[in-house]
């Protein structure tokens, strides 16, 4: 199940170990950070940002507005993942990245929690594995990076396939569609936050609509 995950996030994970090192930091630092920050987008965006001497401050500032989206992703979930033991729990939070979110909403309803930890570590391994052999291999040897920015398209390609497969309605895949279609006329420069919003918005609506109608059955 984790195999398209794996497919992305290594040789994603390895153009950011590569670039990491090629900023001065040391390899450790960024093998640290993949298991300590787990963050994807925030960590290539950290890069230039370690480069530039930019206080941490700012640093974890600009990393918290660019994962705001994982708190919705996690409040859809919580009822999912197990209550005790903490840790578990606490874990599974930690590791909600978007293709683990979308791992985890196909998976069938009465997927054990050991199931779902195996899925989110996994991911997480996939991602280590990836900036160790950026941070160690990638940083000594003369590699050529282009035609590797096609991976991460790629990969939200395929999830997305298998959430079209698994869907019980199509209206998300269609709100999607027309947030961000939307938020690209209205202000490109910021499509996915603001598609993110009209998501969120439009389903909350729904949501309202859905209620009272249930209420009165």
């Amino acid at each position: 199940m984790t195999t398209p995950v794996a497919m992305g996030y290594i040789p994603l994970g390895t153009v950011f170990g590569f670039l990491f090192v090629q900023a001065g930091a040391d390899w450790w630092l960024a093998i640290l950070s993949s298991v300590v920050v787990y963050a994807g987008a925030a960590q290539y965006m950290m890069i230039p940002m370690l480069a530039a001497g930019m206080p941490i401050s700012a640093i974890a500032f600009a990393t918290l507005v660019v994962n705001l989206r994982h708190m919705f992703y996690g409040l859809s979930l919580l009822g999912s993942f197990p209550r005790k033991p903490r840790a578990v729990r606490a874990y599974l939070i930690f590791a909600l990245t978007d293709e683990t979110y979308s791992l985890l909403t196909t998976m069938p309803r009465d997927t054990s929690h050991r199931q779902m930890v195996l899925v989110a570590m996994l991911n997480q391994c996939w991602w280590v594995l990836g900036t160790a052999a950026g941070a160690l291999i990638g940083a000594r040897a003369q590699i050529t990076l282009s035609g590797l920015d096609f991976v991460l398209a790629a990969l939200f390609a395929v999830l997305t396939v298998e959430q079209w497969r698994s869907r019980h309605s199509a209206a998300p895949l269609w709100v999607a569609l027309v947030a961000y279609a939307l938020a690209f006329m209205l202000a490109p420069d910021h499509a996915l936050v603001v598609a993110i919003a009209l998501s969120i918005a439009a389903a909350t609506l729904l949501q309202a609509r859905r209620s009272p109608a249930g209420e009165r059955a």
